[in-house]
């Protein structure tokens, strides 16, 4: 029997940040697709409910907490995860809020150590994870990496997030010129550019700017990555995919 299209069997998926919000949704698409899913998260517990709470509904699913933005923890987690589950084969570079949070300001009333929190994480942090993976993928001829950016990259707003866009915006970059360095090596990687989500009180802004008037949801970002990382999309790379109900169209 052919596998089921976008079937994920046999397959192993970092997602990190996957210990709640959005993470979560993305782990559980690509479990029920049938991955082997592996949740980091900064905080232990919280990758390890998370990992246990997909294993209560069928799926295989494993913790690997570690904080991204250090290289050596990075380093150590992917040798571990090699190990124990197997070769990692999907990478999905979710985690993208500090651990402080978004902590809104103008960027004149910001620091740089207010940015560097950003930079760390949505650009050191891709980077780390994608350094640490990128050669046995390349070893393998196979790999799908899947960046999570906002639409902030694209959109200025007034809501005092300077440097978080600007983080994002590097994210793209990187992904782009990534995609050309391995594309020979049978690795994709793409990025999935969020808009108005349902991790907060969002509906009211929705309604009002998407023309699918609803905030987005975590099944919206799992499909959307669970599309990325299919082998169907083996001619896709270096792209970003608005995800955003509408809100922006150029």
């Amino acid at each position: 029997m052919s596998q089921p299209i976008f079937g994920l069997e046999g397959q192993t998926a970092l997602i990190t940040g996957a210990g709640r919000g959005m993470g979560v949704g993305i782990a559980r698409m690509l479990g029920r697709l049938g991955a082997k899913v592996v949740i980091n998260d900064f905080y232990p517990e919280r990758a390890e409910e998370t990992a246990n709470q997909l294993r209560t509904e069928g799926l295989e699913a494993f913790a690997a907490p570690a904080d991204i933005t250090d290289y050596e923890l990075v380093a150590a987690m992917v040798a571990k995860v090699t190990a124990e589950v197997g070769p990692i084969d999907i990478l999905v570079s979710n985690a993208g809020v500090p651990t402080d949070g978004m902590d809104y300001k103008k960027f004149a009333d910001s620091t740089p150590d207010d940015w560097k929190k950003f930079v760390n994480l949505n650009m050191f942090g891709l980077m780390n994870v994608c350094h640490a993976i990128v050669p046995s993928m390349a070893e393998r001829r196979y790999g799908r990496i899947v960046a999570i950016t906002s639409e902030s990259w694209r959109a200025g707003l007034p809501m005092g997030i300077a440097a978080y866009a600007a983080s994002k915006a590097g994210a793209v970059g990187f992904i782009r010129h990534l995609a050309a360095e391995t594309g020979r090596s049978g690795i994709t990687v793409n990025a999935l550019s969020l808009g108005t989500m349902n991790n907060w009180d969002s509906d009211a802004l929705a309604k009002k700017t998407c023309f699918v008037p609803r905030a987005g949801s975590p099944e919206d970002v799992g499909a959307g990555v669970a599309y990325f990382a299919s082998k169907e999309a083996s001619w896709v790379t270096g792209q970003v995919l608005p995800l955003n109900g509408g809100s922006l169209t150029a």
